[in-house]
This record gives structure tokens, C-alpha cells and sequence, in this order.
């Protein structure tokens, strides 16, 4: 695997970090900007939005560009725009550098994910795009709980810091270690000369993207993500007041929870590329069971231990291996395709604690958003086979090769 895609991942660390916490800085922030700790959650709502607007503008307005160039330009954004944040006695302008970051940082995903996987060769994509994602799960492991405690001792302003200098090594290596040329048709890395005859047009590749087949699958990623930040979003009531664990049990569960995301999308790399259509179909429909099973088990210390960290597992291999089947089912839009993907995923991430947040507010109790998350899979079981059934893949060389 080359140096450059683990570059990659280490700036989506610290990108990741960012976009997930706030959850242990609200209560901060608020205090110190004095705002209402509602006010302060928009915060995180607002980056969740400029994620999902961002992604698609983010690509169209940088895919003629090389790929260093995009890169280095939004990562230099999003450490500006943390800069700004941590200095500003302004809620509103520290609305605004989160609105801004977001855009950077969707900007940046959809590039990754093509850089990546055009700087391996066509058997080691899912592995690259893993590797890619696994910037997430590290985030999930170290970089969230590290700026809660942050923010704890030296103030909500010093973890906004700590993005800021985590990035800076990012942007010193993809200097030195990412290739400075422009995306084309393939996918794949042309001299930048050729860049008019082989790159494809924005038409040509929203064509790509908007296939029925296409199109079920982002919605079938959106209902998986959906489903694992409903559950995950609330997994502290759950644990506290359902299951009956102290509160000193919070930060372990989450880190074990992004431990397993870490194993999911490292196992699931290795195994994609060989069979990725087998590995989706099963991680989702083990995934259903999960929820269920956690929903129904969670009076249980034991069980809901084991099940963070199996569901963990679960929901960021399958997600890993569904971004990469994005790119297998839109080769005419190497750059637009993952933009398109980490916009599904945000759409679900925004879209499923809201809708965990709902059966909460209804009285239905703190167990309720897992059966949401069961709900929710079962929709996207349903999609999967809808998109199998109505939408079958023409039976070519290639495809026989591709399918599992």
C-alpha cells in the first residue's frame, strides 16, 4: 500500500475528530460564548449539513484540478477555518468556520477516495478506500475521547488547537508523497496535457451517478449509516439507564466501539476486493440482527459490551465496502463518485439520531432508537434486494470477474 493513501487517512483523522467532538464540548462552549447548549449543538448540525451540501460542490468545483493541488487547498481550509474557531469570541463566526471546515473536509473526502484508489492497483481498491475510512474509526478511538479530555482541562478552545497542529504533518506529507496529476476517465493518473481528451464532463458523469442501480445503492449506504449513528448517538442513556453501567463506562464503550469500527474496516480491505457483493449482503443482514439483538439484550452488561464492539465491527466493514462498490458501479464518474458516497453517508449520519431523537421525545424510552437502527436496516435490506431484483448487472467478462 503505498505511503501517500496512509497520508490520507491520517488527515481524515483529523478531520473526523473534528466532526465528532463537539458531543463533549458543548456544554464548554456554551458556557464560555454564552449561548444556550441547544445553540451549541447547531454546531455540530451545521457541520453535518456542509458535509452533505458540500461533498457534491466540493468535487465539481476541484475536479479539473490535480489532485496535490485539491488536497493541500482544503486541508489548508480546514486548518484555517479551526484557527479562526479557536481564537473567535464570536458564536456566529464560530458558526461559520464550522460551516466553512465542513466543506473543506467534504472537499477533501471525495478527492481522497479518488486519489486513493487510483494509486493502487484495481485488486487493492477496497483495501485503499479502508484504509481511507479507517481515518474515521481512529478518530473514533483516540481522537474524540483526546479532545473531550482536552477540553475538560485546558477548555473547549485547545482541541480545536490539536486539529490544527494534527493536520499540519498531513499537509507536509501529501507534498512530498501524493502525485500532482489531474483525475481522468479511469479513474486512474494521465499527464495533465491529455486532461481535455480523457476527462470525462460533469454530464457525462452525473449520467454515471444517476442509474437506478446507483442511486438504490447511495440510499441503501445512507440507511446503514443511519442505522449506526442512531444507535451510536444515544449509546450513553442507553448504557447508563438501561443497562445499568456507571457513567465511568461511557468513554470505554465509545472506544470500544471505534475499536471495532478499526477492525471492521482493516477486515473488511482484505476481504472486499475478492468478494465484496458477499461481504455487504452478510455485514448487513448481521447487522439487522445486532440491533435487534442489542435492543432486546441491553438490561445486559455482558451483552451490550459484546455487541459495541461487534456492531462497531459490523457497520464500518460493510460501510468501507459499500463506498468502494459506489466506485464499481459508477466507472464514469471518478470524480464525482465520492463525493457522492461520503454525501450518503453524512445524509444518514444527520438523518438517524434525529430519528432516534423522535422516539425518545415520544416517551418510547432510551432503548428505542436501537430499534430504530433495526427498523432502519431492515429498510436497507429491503433496498439491497429491490436494487438486485429490478436492477441486475449486465452478465459481462468483466462483470463475472467483478462479482463475488
Amino acid at each position: 500500500m503505498p505511503f501517500a493513501v496512509y497520508v490520507l487517512g491520517l488527515a481524515v483523522f483529523a478531520q473526523g475528530t473534528s466532526e465528532f467532538m463537539l458531543s463533549g464540548l458543548v456544554s464548554g462552549i456554551a458556557a464560555d460564548l454564552e449561548v444556550s447548549i441547544p445553540a451549541a449543538g447547531l454546531l455540530t448540525s451545521a457541520f453535518a449539513v456542509g458535509m452533505v451540501i458540500g461533498a457534491p460542490l466540493m468535487a465539481l468545483f476541484s475536479r479539473t484540478w490535480p489532485r496535490r493541488r485539491a488536497l493541500l487547498t482544503f486541508l489548508t481550509a480546514f486548518v484555517a477555518a479551526h484557527v479562526v474557531g479557536a481564537l473567535t469570541p464570536s458564536y456566529e463566526v464560530l458558526l461559520a468556520t464550522r460551516i466553512v471546515g465542513a466543506l473543506a473536509n467534504a472537499g477533501f473526502w471525495a478527492v481522497a477516495l479518488v486519489a486513493a484508489i487510483a494509486m493502487v492497483e484495481p485488486a487493492a481498491r477496497a483495501r485503499a478506500t479502508s484504509v481511507v475510512v479507517g481515518g474515521v474509526t481512529v478518530a473514533c478511538v483516540v481522537g474524540v475521547p483526546a479532545g473531550a479530555l482536552l477540553g475538560e482541562h485546558l477548555g473547549w478552545r485547545a482541541a480545536f488547537w490539536a486539529v490544527a497542529v494534527v493536520s499540519l504533518p498531513a499537509l507536509a506529507a501529501i507534498v512530498v508523497s501524493v502525485p500532482d496529476e489531474r483525475p481522468t476517465t479511469s479513474g486512474g493518473d494521465a499527464p495533465q496535457a491529455s486532461v481535455a481528451s480523457e476527462s470525462p464532463s460533469v454530464r457525462a458523469e452525473l449520467r454515471s451517478l444517476t442509474g437506478r442501480r446507483v442511486l438504490l445503492t447511495l440510499l441503501t449506504m445512507a440507511l446503514v449509516q443511519g442505522a449506526t449513528f442512531c444507535a451510536f448517538s444515544y449509546l450513553e442513556p442507553l448504557a447508563t439507564r438501561v443497562t445499568g453501567l456507571g457513567a465511568g463506562w461511557v468513554p470505554a464503550l465509545l472506544a470500544l466501539f471505534g475499536v471495532g469500527s478499526l477492525v471492521g474496516v482493516t477486515l473488511s480491505g482484505r476481504v472486499a476486493d475478492a468478494r465484496r457483493n458477499t461481504l455487504v449482503a452478510a455485514g448487513m443482514a448481521s447487522l439487522a440482527l445486532g440491533w435487534i439483538a442489542l435492543a432486546l439484550g441491553a438490561m445486559s452488561p455482558v451483552a451490550t459490551v459484546a455487541l459495541v464492539f461487534v456492531q462497531g465491527m459490523l457497520a464500518f466493514g460493510t460501510g468501507s465496502a459499500m463506498i468502494s462498490q459506489v466506485f464499481q458501479l459508477a466507472p464514469g464518474a471518478p470524480t464525482l463518485a465520492g463525493s457522492f458516497a461520503t454525501a450518503a453517508f453524512n445524509i444518514g449520519a444527520a438523518a438517524g439520531p434525529w430519528l432516534g431523537g423522535l422516539t425518545i421525545d415520544a416517551g418510547f424510552g432510551f432503548r428505542s432508537p436501537v430499534w430504530v437502527s433495526a427498523a432502519l436496516m431492515a429498510l436497507a435490506l429491503t433496498t439491497a434486494a429491490v436494487t438486485r431484483l429490478a436492477c441486475p448487472l449486465p452478465l459481462t467478462k468483466a462483470t463475472v470477474v467483478m462479482k463475488s
